[in-house]
């Protein structure tokens, strides 16, 4: 099972334009596709901001987040860090199955909705509806990063 869904994300990655070393500031409205952990949200019906710091220390602040289910939340995230970070929702198997991938392929393009790029000193977003109740991580998938703890855990609850 993991390997076949190492499989599907290099196939999806190799058919995107998105690259490490540029900046994406928000996700593109038409990657809205049902995920395990949810779907793009909308930005008009946002519930709430949370703010979260990347660090070079390969650290999240916070690293644990709550909501609701039903909850749209606009993420703000803020590389205060010296090196390219990410933010990455996923499944703890999709999210080691894909930082395994960026140790081989360190310079892969990939670009979701669930996913912002930041450069040193920059901010991005991630809008997400959260409509599938459990525990998920967001994590930084760049190469290293990941193995080194850079992973947060988000818990969504019943309305």
């Amino acid at each position: 099972m993991i390997m076949l869904r190492a499989a599907l994300i290099l196939l999806f990655c190799a058919g995107t334009a998105w690259s490490h070393e540029s900046e994406h500031k928000s996700p593109t409205p038409d990657l809205r596709e049902q995920q395990e952990w949810g779907i793009a949200g909308d930005a008009s019906a946002v519930t709430r901001t949370v703010e979260v710091r990347m660090l070079d220390t390969m650290r999240f602040v916070p690293d644990e987040i709550e909501v609701r289910l039903g909850e749209t939340v606009r993420f703000v995230v803020r590389n205060e860090g010296l090196m390219m970070h990410e933010f990455v929702i996923g499944t703890q198997a999709d999210n080691k199955a894909h930082a395994a991938l960026m140790l081989r392929y360190p310079n892969m393009e990939h670009e979701a909705a669930y996913m912002a790029h930041v450069a040193p000193g920059g901010e991005g977003e991630v809008v997400w509806h959260f409509n599938r109740p459990g525990e998920f991580e967001f994590a930084c998938l760049i190469a290293g990063h990941y193995q080194a703890g850079m992973i947060g855990v988000i818990r969504v609850v019943g309305k």
